[in-house]
């Protein structure tokens, strides 16, 4: 069963698709220093670090968002049958954990009405489409995927030169847009009343971040604007893949000091599950409660 979030008109649900450690923590924050992560070790271990690998432990999951108009998906992972070569673990999957995720939800694929991807790397845009009779078409037939629109013209003005560059972007993104399926959006779009994007900048060119709900009974979906709560206590500490690691250490000191010590709920995309709670301050930083 997924976990299940009830604020108000709202229902939240994950999906989790992989959990596990991942990169070594030296690579994936290379201004990482030895002295800081010993600091930490104590509350990192085991759930965040896991200290036999040296690895950060990452969850790779779904958000499903439940309003009364409408059922949304924020990010779809990485999808089956997809070649992933350089992640093994990620390479040509073929399992039903996503559709069962689903189901325990209540839906299936034709039941959702919006994809909102944060952002446009491999491991959020995977489930966007699906392998039939040899092709890549929407896994979702009826759903409208929501791209920033700076994010997508990013992503699509490499593979046009060199399909094979990017991957993801030829299987799992192209194949909307050339479906029709794509409703270009600022990154500060609203969806009704209860459905907001949130410019959170840093870790790609045009990441957004999603808050749900009315005040006193919200959520905030991070998306990779944050991977570990180690950088909610070092809001300035960059990971491998960002676009720009000092402007996401602004987007975090700025969301980050807008809902701390109140109740929203935070729901991070790849801390370990249940992978949600609420922000508190911690000296310059905060710290995931």
């Amino acid at each position: 069963m997924t976990p299940q979030i009830k604020l108000g008109a709202i229902t939240i649900h994950q999906v989790v698709e992989q959990q596990q450690p991942m990169f070594p923590v030296f690579e994936f924050f290379p201004s990482l220093t030895k002295e800081v992560l010993e600091e930490n070790r104590s509350w990192l271990e085991p759930k965040y670090y896991d200290a036999a690998s040296a690895k950060v432990v990452l969850c790779f999951q779904t958000y499903i968002v439940k309003t009364p108009q409408h059922n949304i998906l924020v990010d779809t992972c990485f999808g089956n049958h997809k070649p992933r070569p350089m992640r093994p673990d990620w390479n040509m999957m073929n399992s039903d954990r996503f559709e069962k995720g689903l189901a325990a939800a209540g839906l299936g694929f034709g039941d959702i009405d919006y994809v909102m991807c944060t952002h446009l790397h491999v491991d959020h845009v995977g489930w966007n489409t699906k392998l039939e009779n040899g092709r890549w078409v929407p896994t979702f037939p009826k759903a409208k995927s929501l791209f920033a629109d700076r994010e997508l013209a990013y992503w699509t003005e490499q593979p046009a030169k060199n399909p094979a560059s990017l991957p993801w972007i030829t299987d799992s993104v192209l194949p909307i847009v050339a479906a029709k399926r794509v409703e270009m959006v600022k990154s500060d779009h609203a969806l009704g009343d209860l459905v907001k994007l949130v410019p959170t900048p840093g870790h790609t060119i045009d990441h957004y971040s999603v808050h749900v709900g009315k005040p006193g009974q919200d959520a905030f979906l991070t998306g990779d604007m944050i991977h570990s709560p180690l950088q909610g206590r070092y809001p300035d500490l960059g990971m491998r893949a960002d676009y720009d690691s000092k402007l996401a250490g602004q987007s975090r000191r700025t969301v980050f000091g807008r809902f701390c010590d109140t109740s929203t709920l935070m729901c991070m995309a790849h801390f370990p599950s249940p992978s949600t709670g609420r922000l508190a301050r911690w000296g310059d930083g905060f710290k995931f409660v």
